[in-house]
């Protein structure tokens, strides 16, 4: 098995990996974690076994913090145009999805992506739809009770 990790961090770091850890966005919240693990003496198998990643997606992560500090662990946007397609699927999903639920049907993922084609003339594929929703909150803004 492979040895423990040398990784150190300050006091600073280790409170900035803390609160990061608490992001809502998965992906940062999972690396900061990762670290802080790195840090109490996991290896990179065992961290991997944890997040369900390999080891050498932790290796990099690590690679990372020692390069970049906690700020190269956030998630970054891609370059390139804006994901307006999504935006507008997310947009008529969050506004059905907000309707009392006395009021609503039940939404399954093809009743969503039907009525978003039907809306907007936009077809977005069952799967790309349902990332969306876990990514980018779906349900964000949706009154309590609502769900």
């Amino acid at each position: 098995m492979a040895g423990r990790s040398r990784l150190a961090a300050t006091p600073a770091q280790r409170a900035d990996l803390e609160t990061l850890a608490r992001s809502d966005v998965r992906g940062e919240a999972d690396r900061a974690r990762a670290m802080l693990l790195t840090l109490s003496g996991w290896t990179s198998v065992e961290v991997a076994e944890a997040f369900g990643v390999t080891a050498d997606a932790v290796r990099h992560w690590r690679q990372w913090f020692c390069e970049g500090g906690v700020e190269a662990l956030r998630s970054t946007l891609a370059s390139g145009r804006p994901a307006a397609k999504g935006e507008q699927a997310l947009a008529v999903a969050a506004a059905l999805l907000r309707e009392p639920v006395e009021n609503r049907p039940n939404w399954t993922l093809p009743r969503l992506q039907a009525e978003i084609e039907r809306r907007t003339g936009l077809s977005i594929s069952k799967s790309r739809l349902s990332i969306l929703l876990r990514e980018k909150g779906g349900f964000a803004g949706a009154a309590p009770g609502t769900r």
